[in-house]
């Protein structure tokens, strides 16, 4: 696990310690090719530079989310601000979605915003064809 990361979790409680390590180790094995580090003040990973998913503590749990998550089509993901994200609370390793997860994390690979470029085009996103990205 990235060195930033765990010390990350390890300002945490102890229970939201342990669904930060859980989602650090799920969220690498299921998108290796995804590069991670502390941004913005949370762990998040991305693909070409472009952030995909990422976590954080809030007062309603940690909140996993997805930057282009509103395009997933997932009904048990909550909009998120006023661009694409979307994403879920957790407060608790059991009640963790491991198949949902799996299934968003996939989807976050070939649907994607391109925030990356965000600042460079005033604000407005587009949407990224993944088979041009590189």
């Amino acid at each position: 696990m990235n060195p930033a990361i765990q010390d990350f979790n390890r300002k945490l409680s102890p229970h939201e310690a342990e669904i930060g390590d859980f989602l650090a180790s799920f969220i690498s094995e299921q998108v290796p090719e995804a590069s991670c580090k502390i941004w913005h003040a949370i762990p998040v990973w991305f693909i070409n530079e472009n952030p995909i998913v990422g976590y954080s503590s809030l007062k309603k749990g940690i909140q996993l989310l997805f930057w282009s998550g509103q395009s997933f089509q997932e009904d048990s993901l909550e909009a998120i601000g006023k661009f694409k994200a979307a994403g879920i609370y957790l407060n608790s390793l059991e009640e963790i979605p491991q198949q949902d997860i799996g299934r968003w994390l996939q989807k976050s690979k070939t649907i994607q915003w391109d925030y990356k470029n965000i600042v460079k085009r005033k604000g407005v996103l587009e949407k990224l064809d993944i088979k041009t990205v590189s």
